[in-house]
């Protein structure tokens, strides 16, 4: 499908508008349930979520640049990790999945299972570095490996020696999955939640 040619609107000045998409009848209800316009990208900030008089986490998100780049710099819309301000004193770290990705958001290592394992190892490191915190805060991993079968070993073998050189005990609790990854070259990625206790 080819996006349609930027249409514009003649008022005072000529302002151009966003290429028209082609929503399903479907789509264009279901757009317009949550409030949005149903033949045109919504403008940012158009969805005004109401709390109310209720408070909100406090949220900051989480940054490591000399490691790896930001996802939005590439067109994804999330966050590399999130640090949540929770009631006495807890703040949580969610590190969003994580991958052999380098500073300029480029696969690196593509094809070496075990390379791209320590660099996502190093990345999350960094990150978690980026808010006081290390691998003994971490209480959970999830591991998506592109093939189970034929990496799990490596990957076991990888997570044992770095998690034991580290003097984790115990271990975090962690499941592996077998998914297909956002890019094909990429073999590993790694989600996680830390639990960090302000000093009393």
């Amino acid at each position: 499908m080819h996006p349609a040619a930027p249409a514009t609107l003649s008022t005072d000045t000529d302002i151009t508008m966003e290429p028209a998409v082609n929503y399903s009848n479907a789509e264009k209800l279901e757009r317009r349930a949550m409030g949005l316009p149903h033949c045109e990208p919504a403008p940012a900030g158009i969805l005004k979520p109401d709390t109310g008089s209720r408070p909100v986490v406090r949220m900051t998100a989480i940054c490591a640049p000399s490691v790896l780049n930001e996802a939005p710099e590439y067109g994804s819309a999330f966050s590399r990790g999130l640090r949540l301000e929770l009631p006495g004193g807890v703040t949580q770290l969610l590190i969003s999945g994580t991958a052999s990705v380098g500073e300029n958001g480029e696969t690196l290592h593509p094809g070496d299972f075990r390379a791209q394992l320590w660099r996502t190892y190093l990345n999350i490191t960094r990150l978690l570095e980026a808010e006081g915190a290390t691998w003994k805060d971490i209480v959970r991993t999830t591991c998506y490996i592109r093939d189970i079968e034929r990496d799990y070993d490596e990957f076991n073998d990888v997570r044992n020696e770095f998690f034991r050189a580290l003097g984790l005990d115990p271990f975090p609790a962690s499941t592996a999955i077998q998914a297909r990854i956002c890019r094909s070259d990429l073999l590993v990625e790694i989600e996680a939640i830390a639990m960090l206790l302000q000093p009393s």
